[in-house]
């Protein structure tokens, strides 16, 4: 069973907390048991390899998929109590790609826009303001499948900004992307926290853009919470001179191994074709 029905809406100042938050797939414990507190316009990273659990957590934490004990709140909401509220009240840019290539991207905006219930007289300066926050203007007109993949997913992102959610949730958000436009997308996303106080919570086994843009993160193996820290500290806890893929590797046993599921590795696959 997830949480229980008398459980109250609110819970603690922070952005997201979990507490012994489970999910299980039959025999397979994807989560298990994992507690953590985020606080307000924190970028908090989780990382670990794939299959780790890491957009199982965020499923749950999105309230795409309940979990099977534990508990969790977001925006100050439990997302299986009050997940209407919590849906009003965060960003979700999945791992797939979720822009409609048939579409400009005004239109994808304007289609986010009515999503989201924004008031018609509220749409057009909120759309003419996320395209320029994206850097997008010259390109509205455009017909998605003739972005770029840096493209793409800073469009996905001014989607996910258009109702001002105090909570964003990126999946994997520059897989597929060469360097210099993960680079661009993530001064995006950096413009974005500093412009609303966004709090940003990422899924990623990327180990140095976790280093470079996480205040603090969290190391997932196999669905259990190995390590939380910021990136100094937990380097700190293994060496003086010790890298982010070496604390990984203190706390997990080994290597990140990003070759994952065979449906993982699809999945991957996919989404770095269409953003290529």
């Amino acid at each position: 069973m997830g949480a229980s029905a008398g459980s109250s809406a609110a819970s603690g100042e922070g952005a997201v907390r979990t507490v012994a938050l489970t999910r299980r797939f039959g025999s397979l414990t994807a989560v298990d048991g994992l507690s953590i507190e985020i606080g307000p316009g924190e970028v908090f990273g989780l990382i670990g390899s794939n299959g780790a659990g890491k957009s199982v957590t965020i499923k749950m934490l999105t309230t795409l998929l309940p979990p099977t004990s534990g508990e969790a709140w977001v925006a100050g909401f439990n997302v299986v109590t009050h997940a209407p509220r919590v849906r009003e009240r965060i960003g979700y840019i999945p791992q797939m790609v979720s822009a409609d290539g048939g579409l400009t991207g005004y239109e994808n905006l304007v289609v986010s826009a009515r999503l989201y219930g924004l008031p018609r007289r509220e749409r057009d300066e909120r759309i003419a303001e996320a395209l320029s926050l994206m850097e997008l203007g010259d390109a509205a007109s455009h017909v998605v499948r003739q972005y770029s993949g840096g493209m793409i997913r800073r469009l996905e992102i001014a989607q996910s900004l258009l109702h001002r959610p105090a909570v964003l949730f990126m999946d994997e958000p520059t897989v597929g992307l060469d360097p210099v436009a993960r680079a661009t997308v993530w001064r995006h996303i950096r413009d974005v926290r500093a412009r609303f106080g966004t709090t940003l919570f990422v899924t990623t086994h990327y180990m140095e853009e976790a280093e470079e843009q996480c205040d603090r993160m969290a190391i997932l193996h196999r669905g259990r919470l190995a390590a939380l820290g910021s990136p100094g500290a937990l380097k700190a806890e293994v060496g003086i001179e010790a890298s982010l893929d070496d604390a990984f590797a203190h706390f997990t046993g080994g290597p990140v191994e990003t070759g994952g599921a065979y449906r993982e590795v699809l999945r991957a696959r996919r989404t770095a074709r269409r953003l290529g």
